[in-house]
């Protein structure tokens, strides 16, 4: 098995602005103003539940063409649940998602029975669900 190392760096703009970057290509991570913020791009959790959109959206770009479906059009949308008592700093509230929720919209040239199966793909196949479902090892290094 190889082993592919992938890499993104977080800086601080000031405030709770942050550039991420990856690849040499970068975004940028802000909060609302109620919580600090300056409202200037999505929040981390946001940005989130946008990696999964866009994971399953590229599941089905790389293979609806294999799979026989005659795609149209089509779009995710991903509903995350949390509880907001979570910074108000109540115990016992988990701290992350309690629940995503992904709604499809597919318009295509194909059965009911075809479009479950590659919904039932994309579920099976996506790597950035995988990685929520699945947690991966966490490791950190403090480094001066």
């Amino acid at each position: 098995m190889v082993k592919q190392v992938l890499k993104a760096e977080v800086e601080s703009l000031g405030g709770l602005q942050l550039k991420c970057s990856a690849r040499g290509f970068e975004f940028m991570i802000d909060e609302p103003e109620n919580v600090g913020g300056t409202n200037e791009a999505m929040n981390p959790l946001e940005a989130l539940l946008c990696s999964l959109g866009a994971c399953k959206m590229m599941v089905v770009r790389f293979f609806y063409q294999a799979k026989q479906i005659k795609l149209k059009s089509m779009r995710v949308e991903i509903l995350g649940e949390i509880d907001s008592d979570r910074l108000k700093g109540k115990p016992d509230v988990k701290v992350g998602f309690s629940k995503i929720i992904t709604n499809y919209y597919i318009d295509a040239d194909n059965t009911d029975e075809e479009i479950q199966d590659l919904v039932a793909f994309i579920e099976k196949t996506c790597p950035v669900k995988d990685t929520i479902v699945n947690a991966p090892e966490m490791e950190l290094h403090i480094n001066p």
